[in-house]
């Protein structure tokens, strides 16, 4: 998938270190692969959950939300944000 956009992983890892790691194998893992549709995204990201027209992944142990709006005709995929659990709990991000 082409990412749009790294940036917010970069500023994300140096945010939260703790899930450098984490956010790094999702980046490496998600520009290998072309998605067609949600079954292949649930494949490689067995916690992801489609939240209306958004992506929602579990980053980290369940310490980041990572929010995405996949566009699987062009093969992109837009990073919305990337959120603590609780500031996800909020809602704010809809």
């Amino acid at each position: 998938m082409h990412i749009i956009s790294h940036a917010k992983v970069l500023q994300a890892q140096a945010q939260y270190p703790s899930c450098l790691v984490a956010l790094d194998n999702w980046y490496r893992l998600t520009k290998r692969v072309r998605w067609q549709n949600f079954s292949q995204v649930k494949a490689c990201f067995p916690a992801v959950d489609k939240v209306g027209d958004k992506f929602v992944f579990d980053i980290g142990g369940n310490k980041l939300r990572l929010i995405a709006a996949i566009h699987f005709n062009t093969g992109r995929l837009f990073v919305r944000a990337i959120l603590t659990h609780n500031d996800y709990d909020k809602g704010d991000w809809k």
